[in-house]
């Protein structure tokens, strides 16, 4: 279990973690109505206390709520507003290294029945220590016996709380198998992405992975890997992925706000690229952690 700081924002205040609680029968509880985000927090020598892509996790959460069609948040909350009550949080507590932060939206309205337009929300942020999901030294994946749920069923763009009983399902049966991960495909056999991690793979010096209309998280972190490889001059591609292009890539990794830059180096028992070489993943993984020192993904919160 990780480790949650001592005070959290509920609602419209600080409180301690362990008061930041809904009701059983709010729809957040009922129905898994709540959309959520993560977010790093760095500190840098000067005891300096950033936040990263802070204003791209607000736009996530206001357009996973827009989707799901929870409509009083974006009424009730700007970024203005929504940074105050991150620097609010990051005042109550001490952050002496990097650590998480989960901000989500919940449908607090109680027994409303399945819908979710015109009803009250309830704000929650809290801090916990920043221990990666997948192992940094070489995951190992088991592709998944279950789909990703589709876009016409529950929409991959939205961070969806209920729709993570899906990752639940996948990651469960790889733990159970022996694995660390799942691997998801989509419903048309297509490779998507871990439980809850965006998938690369390299092949012939290009950096590959997963279309947008492949079910997947529009992830952040996704979408500054492909600008950092960009920078680096590496030729990157977005298109569908059969699974056995992933047998046979030079190097696989995934990425995400909690699984980092993780090398993949096997799947389905089938080792990736040659002796667990992968260079380009590692010089890839550099640039990414040399961004939380100092870049313009970092915005001052303290």
């Amino acid at each position: 279990m990780a480790k949650v700081a001592e005070f959290g924002f509920f609602g419209d205040r600080i409180v301690k973690a362990e008061e930041m609680k809904l009701s059983a029968m709010s729809a957040a509880v009922l129905y898994g109505l709540s959309v959520y985000t993560v977010f790093p927090l760095v500190v840098n020598e000067k005891k300096e206390v950033s936040a990263f892509c802070l204003s791209d996790h607000f736009e996530r959460l206001l357009n996973s709520a827009k989707i799901i069609g929870i409509d009083t948040f974006a009424a009730e909350w700007d970024l203005v507003k929504f940074k105050k009550a991150v620097k609010e949080l990051v005042k109550a507590n001490t952050i002496t290294e990097k650590v998480f932060v989960r901000a989500t939206v919940h449908i607090s309205a109680e027994i409303p029945g399945t819908r979710s337009r015109g009803l009250a929300t309830t704000l929650s942020l809290f801090i916990y220590e920043a221990s990666p999901i997948v192992p940094q030294t070489g995951a190992r994946l088991k592709t998944s016996v279950w789909r990703r749920v589709p876009d016409y069923a529950i929409p991959s763009r939205a961070k969806v709380n209920g729709a993570y009983v899906n990752s639940v399902l996948g990651k469960q049966d790889a733990l159970d198998s022996g694995y660390d991960d799942c691997l998801f495909l989509d419903v048309n056999g297509h490779v998507c992405e871990l439980s809850a991690a965006n998938i690369f793979l390299v092949k012939n010096n290009t950096l590959i992975t997963p279309d947008r209309s492949t079910d997947i998280l529009e992830g952040i972190n996704r979408k500054v890997i492909l600008e950092l490889a960009e920078e680096m001059g590496l030729k990157t591609t977005e298109r569908k992925i059969d699974l056995t292009e992933l047998y046979t890539a030079d190097e696989v990794f995934a990425c995400g706000t909690s699984s980092f830059v993780a090398p993949v180096i096997e799947i389905d028992a089938r080792p990736i690229g040659v002796n667990g070489a992968n260079p380009v993943t590692q010089k890839i993984r550099e640039q990414y952690n040399d961004l939380f020192v100092t870049s313009h993904y970092l915005e001052k919160v303290l």
